[in-house]
C-alpha cells in the first residue's frame, strides 16, 4: 500500500469491530478465544484481521504456535485503537450523563438574598450529585436579570419581574422575601436600641439605593406611612461595600437585606437595628422563560432549587408531617 496519507483509514475502509479485534487479539493472544468474546466464529475473526492486513499492505501479527503476538505495527494499532474506543466509551457515558442532567453548563442569576442563602446549598446539591456539572452564577438586581435571561445569557433567574416586562412570558415560582435591616456603627447612639424608632433614625444621615429601586421604594413608604419626614441627608449609591464604608466611618446609617448583613457585618463595628415590624420587598422567585426547553442539567438544577422550596415550607408548618 506504500506510505499512509492522512486520510488511509477511509481508503483502508477500516471499522471499528476492526479496532475492537486489534485490542481484543492484542489482549488474549489467541484468534479463537477472540472471537469467542467478540461474539462471531474463529473464520470470521480471521478474515477480518486478514482483510484489514491486506488493505494496510503489512502485517500485524506474528503467527506461532502459542497464538498470535504483535509486531510493532500490530502494537501501534492496538494502541491507538485502544485510545479510540476509549474516547467512544467516555462519549457514551458523557452522552448518558447529559441525558440524564448529570453534565453540561448551568447559567444562574440571582438578586442577592438568595444568591447568599438558597444559591449555595443548591450549588453544593449538585455538585454532589453531579461533579461533572458546571455552574455559574451572576448577582444583580431583578432588572438586569430578567433582561438577560430574555437575551439567553442566564437559563433562569432567581428574582422578580419587574414592571415593563410582559408577565405572560415568564414562568414564576414564588420562593421567599427580601427581609431589610438597618445598619449602624457600633459608635452610633442607636447601637443599642432593640427598637429603634423612625423620627431617631431619620436625624442620622443616611447611605441607600438610588431612587426608583425596590428598595428605597419601600423605604419610602415606611417614612410615608408613618408620617416621618424622610432623611434630609443621604448618599444614594446601590454598591453595598461603599455605604458600609461610610456606616464604618461616621453616624451614616445604611438598610440592607438581613442575611447580607448577617453575613458581611463584623459585629465588633457594625450593629444591625430591627424594625418595628417586619419590613421585606415583594417576593422573588424561580424566574424561567415559558416558551423555552430546558436543557436536561438546567431542569436537575432547578428541580433542586424546588425541593429545597418544599422542604422550607415544611419546615415553616409546625405539626405538618
Amino acid at each position: 500500500m506504500g506510505d499512509l496519507d492522512e486520510h488511509w483509514f477511509f481508503k483502508a475502509r477500516l471499522k471499528l469491530r476492526h479496532l475492537y479485534l486489534f485490542v481484543v487479539v492484542g489482549e488474549q493472544g489467541n484468534l479463537h478465544r477472540s472471537a469467542e468474546l467478540m461474539g462471531i466464529s474463529q473464520p470470521a475473526a480471521s478474515r477480518l484481521l486478514a482483510e484489514i492486513e491486506q488493505r494496510l499492505g503489512q502485517s500485524l501479527f506474528d503467527r506461532h504456535g502459542r497464538g498470535l503476538e504483535p509486531n510493532a505495527y500490530g502494537e501501534l494499532m492496538i494502541r491507538r485503537a485502544r485510545a479510540v474506543l476509549d474516547e467512544l466509551i467516555g462519549a457514551g457515558t458523557e452522552f448518558n450523563a447529559l441525558q440524564a442532567g448529570l453534565a453540561g453548563v448551568v447559567n444562574i442569576g440571582a438578586v442577592m438574598e438568595p444568591a447568599i442563602s438558597q444559591v449555595p446549598l443548591a450549588i453544593e446539591q449538585a455538585h454532589n450529585t453531579s461533579p461533572a456539572l458546571k455552574l455559574t452564577l451572576q448577582v444583580a438586581n431583578s432588572h438586569t436579570l430578567v433582561q438577560g435571561l430574555m437575551e439567553g445569557r442566564f437559563d433562569f433567574v432567581i428574582a422578580r419581574v419587574p414592571a415593563g416586562f410582559p408577565s405572560e412570558a415568564f414562568v414564576f415560582e414564588e420562593i421567599d422575601e427580601e427581609e431589610l435591616c438597618f445598619v449602624c456603627s457600633q459608635r452610633h447612639p442607636l447601637a443599642g436600641s432593640d427598637d429603634p424608632d423612625l423620627t431617631e433614625l431619620a436625624a442620622s444621615p443616611w447611605s441607600i439605593q438610588p431612587p426608583g429601586t425596590l428598595m428605597r421604594q419601600r423605604i419610602e413608604d415606611l417614612f410615608r406611612h408613618r408620617g416621618v419626614a424622610f432623611p434630609s441627608w443621604v448618599v444614594d449609591t446601590s454598591d453595598l461595600p461603599a455605604a458600609l464604608a461610610l456606616v464604618d466611618r461616621s453616624e451614616f446609617i445604611t438598610v440592607t437585606i438581613r442575611r447580607v448583613a448577617e453575613l458581611l457585618c463584623d459585629p465588633t463595628r457594625f450593629a444591625i437595628l430591627s424594625a418595628r415590624s417586619r419590613l421585606s420587598v415583594q417576593p422573588y422567585g424561580l424566574v424561567s422563560l415559558r416558551r423555552t426547553r430546558l436543557s436536561p442539567a438546567v431542569a436537575r438544577v432547578m428541580d433542586i432549587f424546588r425541593q429545597n422550596m418544599a422542604a422550607s415550607r415544611a419546615e415553616a408548618r409546625p405539626g405538618v408531617h
